[in-house]
């Protein structure tokens, strides 16, 4: 299966065969996330958590105990960061045929983070339930599915942008890059708003966060951040084989105010 097959192949699974997780399954994805790397190098603490065994509960999760979550000091890009880290995580349990789906909201947060034993300065973003899918979903998990329409994208020339954002970009002209876009394009994220933008600029490509109301928090702790981690990651495993060059200098195009600049891919082609 290569990469877009194996990007479009995953779904986030909310219910679960019941059967629990092997040990051996959970250590392979642990051992796994202990060894990704983030292009901006925060290190990221991993936990496997048991919800019978600490408490912990979830109502939109059937059929599994098992969650990964992970911690990290706050920080300039830890948003960013978490989410590349953790898009890569999720992507090799599919490959080992273990179901997951981001949660960063629906569920008990305090007791997630006591299991985590989450200290002053630090945050956990997101967890993911671990297990074999079930074969069959939910009545409700259908419905959730059906109201983000989890299985439609944006199209490709209302994401991508050729030169500045008054150039759409079409597939047939991206290239050698259409690909990785195309792997962006089908990214997941929180109620598959879609945040990501990007232009092409000869050999940069410019990654923008097109914000929606509702997903800063207090703190100023911006969960569409982590949305654009995943859309960067998603770019890179989409050019495996080219040297890539994560760089954050802002080109200083005429953006919408709602858009902000986050980072360039500088692809070797």
């Amino acid at each position: 299966m290569d990469t877009m097959e194996w990007i479009r192949s995953r779904r986030s699974v909310r219910t679960f065969d019941g059967g629990g997780m092997k040990a051996d399954a959970a250590r392979a994805i642990i051992e796994y996330a202990d060894g990704v790397e983030n292009p901006w190098g925060l290190p990221i603490e991993w936990r496997i958590l048991d919800a019978r065994r600490q408490n912990l509960s979830c109502p939109v999760i059937a059929g599994t105990d098992a969650y990964i979550a992970g911690k990290l000091r706050r920080a300039p890009h830890a948003e960013e960061a978490f989410g590349y880290a953790f898009e890569k995580v999720v992507l090799h349990a599919w490959r080992m045929g273990i179901g997951t789906t981001w949660i960063a909201g629906t569920m008990d947060r305090p007791a997630f983070e006591r299991a985590v034993d989450l200290q002053p300065g630090e945050v956990m973003p997101c967890v993911s339930p671990l297990g074999v899918p079930a074969g069959k979903m939910s009545l409700k998990e259908s419905l959730m599915r059906k109201g983000v329409k989890a299985d439609s994208r944006l199209a490709f020339s209302r994401l991508f942008f050729e030169g500045d954002f008054s150039r759409p970009l079409a597939e047939e002209a991206a290239g050698e890059i259409a690909g990785a876009l195309e792997c962006v394009r089908w990214a997941p994220s929180a109620v598959n708003r879609q945040p990501w933008r990007a232009v092409v600029r000869g050999e940069c490509v410019h990654f923008y966060e097109k914000k929606a109301r509702g997903y800063v928090d207090r703190t100023g702790w911006d969960l569409q951040k982590v949305d654009m981690g995943i859309a960067l990651c998603h770019f890179a495993l989409g050019c495996q084989g080219r040297t890539l060059h994560l760089v954050m200098e802002d080109p200083g195009l005429e953006a919408a105010e709602d858009t902000e600049y986050i980072a360039s891919w500088v692809v070797d082609r």
